[in-house]
């Protein structure tokens, strides 16, 4: 006698996400016909479309691409009903689209569509809900600081490209480090050479002797500072001036973003430390506390790869060979996983 194995039948669910409304296609095992819905992305919405996935009393697979920050209150509602969620590729989409359709065309239905064939065909990808699996803190650390670092080296490209150039050019081969804030606080207390020429050398090293810091030869470094001062080709602007203030506001503003990207790596040490999947990444060369923050936001469990190049593949870092006939090219990095 011969055990045979019944597969289920299972709902096949596609979703195009986007900032209002959501354009949802179910495809009915052994009905041709597909069932259209369009939902609003209110909780109101939501209930209304698990209770119809529920009333057709079967498994649910539900397919969808990942659209800004748009899918995830919607993924996290139907995950927590039970449903079983997989992501859509954004490439693997497009590419689709172009092949089912032999045009660029987009809209949502037709989206829709081709978010179904991937889901019949088995085009898709796992979905991990970073509040259910424990990450979202961490990605939220991780993101907030890409966000300060970038702000911080913008402001600081203006500070370089248009305020130091008007009031205090020399001022620039003093700086060393973006990461230290010395060298803000101290623009902010003297942004034009004129401040510090108003005192004489002694009085300004005696001012500005706690601004510095705990520098090595500060005495020498403030001495350089105030002849470099006296010899500034700065314009000679008003120390009461707006143009004066507007120097400040921005200085501020850059040593706010310092102090909370110094919050931000202080938090992500005292929350990640006791991890040993955090501890192991560490002791790599190159990779420090922000870096192993860094993968363990996007990636989550390092374990859930069977083997290394599939991390490597979800990083894009695999390699990719155009081939064809007797002709292979050169295999370069395929640079197609999270960025």
């Amino acid at each position: 006698m011969t055990a045979t194995h019944s597969i289920a039948p299972t709902l096949l669910v596609a979703i195009d996400i986007s900032k209002h409304r959501h354009e949802v296609l179910i495809g009915v095992p052994g009905k041709k016909r597909r069932r259209r819905m369009t939902i609003m992305n209110t909780l109101e919405g939501f209930h209304r479309l698990s209770a119809a996935l529920v009333g057709y009393d079967m498994p649910v697979r539900i397919g969808f691409e990942a659209t800004g920050n748009y899918h995830r209150p919607l993924a996290h509602h139907l995950g927590q009903a039970g449903f079983e969620l997989k992501l859509v590729s954004s490439v693997g989409l497009a590419r689709t689209r172009e092949a089912l359709h032999n045009c660029w065309d987009k809209n949502d239905p037709k989206d829709a569509q081709v978010i179904l064939h991937m889901l019949e065909i088995g085009a898709v990808q796992f979905f991990h809900d970073p509040l259910v699996v424990g990450t979202a803190d961490i990605q939220e650390l991780s993101k907030t600081h890409e966000i300060v670092s970038r702000s911080k080296t913008e402001l600081w490209h203006r500070i370089l490209t248009h305020y130091l150039p008007l009031y205090f050019p020399e001022a620039e081969r003093f700086h060393r480090s973006s990461r230290t804030d010395w060298f803000l606080a101290f623009l902010e207390k003297y942004p034009t050479p004129a401040m510090i020429t108003a005192m004489s050398q002694d009085a300004f090293i005696a001012d500005a002797w706690q601004v510095v810091g705990k520098r090595v030869s500060k005495e020498r470094l403030l001495s350089d500072i105030y002849a470099t001062a006296v010899d500034s080709v700065g314009l000679p602007v008003d120390p009461d001036s707006d143009a004066v203030r507007m120097f400040r506001l921005v200085l501020a503003e850059g040593r706010s973003l310092v102090r909370q990207r110094n919050e931000i790596e202080a938090r992500a040490v005292e929350l990640l430390s006791d991890l040993p999947d955090y501890r192991l990444l560490t002791t790599i060369p190159g990779i420090g506390p922000i870096n192993a923050m860094t993968i363990l936001a996007e990636a989550g469990d390092l374990r859930r790869f069977r083997h290394h190049r599939q991390f490597l593949k979800f990083c894009g870092m695999d390699l990719a060979t155009v081939q064809s006939g007797m002709f292979r090219g050169q295999s370069r990095i395929s640079k197609y996983g999270n960025a």
